[in-house]
């Protein structure tokens, strides 16, 4: 059975996830979730209360792909992404230069140390629906166990559910797949800040280095 992850952002600003040209990426930041996803289990990313009080839903995406060991980064298909900051130099790979995410000093985070690289895995999606600023907390009137739920979660990310907030999670998802057939119904709520990290609370997700998952 495909698992379902959910975990909130507290910045929306491009890089993760990336959408550009009807492909969401997850390459950045939540290391803990790139690592453990598979292709087929799903991914729901909602808004921290410090992005926007009411925890609105960002996107929804089912995993397609998992490049792994950097090979996102070293594609010629994947390199004007937004979210490709690094390049392989020699046998190691170094931050883009000019790149709109991160920087040097958040390569281990990213993608592990020299040489394996551990935590290199990109996950890539051609089916998902993502709103960015025009999110909607709409869900909480209708899904009150997901509205607990995301309420509630902490740091990380949770992936464990039991059949009632599962049922709601695949509803809702189900519902919103119904309304549009459109992958893209929002622009990134903030604009990236080249240097900052995703994983901090001024510019990206809530930090998953020592995840609880529940």
């Amino acid at each position: 059975m495909a698992k379902i992850y959910f975990y909130k952002l507290t910045a929306d600003s491009g890089g993760a996830p990336c959408i550009q040209d009807g492909l969401l990426s997850l390459a950045i930041c939540k290391p803990m979730i790139r690592s453990a996803a598979k292709p087929g289990d799903w991914i729901f990313g909602f808004a921290a209360k410090s992005l926007r009080t009411d925890n609105p839903l960002l996107y929804i995406a089912r995993v397609a792909e998992k490049p792994s060991s950097g090979e996102y980064y070293t594609a010629k298909k994947f390199k004007r992404r937004e979210d490709c900051i690094y390049e392989r130099r020699g046998n190691r790979f170094v931050w883009r230069e000019g790149a709109l995410h991160h920087g040097p000093e958040h390569l281990v985070h990213d993608l592990g140390e020299h040489p394996e690289y551990s935590k290199a895995s990109v996950l890539l999606s051609n089916d998902f629906r993502y709103f960015g600023a025009n999110g909607s907390a709409e869900y909480k009137a209708r899904y009150s166990l997901i509205k607990d739920a995301v309420e509630h979660l902490g740091r990380g990310h949770r992936s464990r559910h039991d059949e009632p907030l599962r049922m709601e999670l695949e509803a809702l998802k189900q519902e919103i797949w119904n309304g549009t057939r459109k992958k893209v119904l929002g622009a990134p709520t903030s604009k990236p800040r080249r240097g900052a990290c995703h994983r901090s609370r001024s510019c990206g997700v809530v930090g998953d280095d020592a995840v609880r998952e529940q």
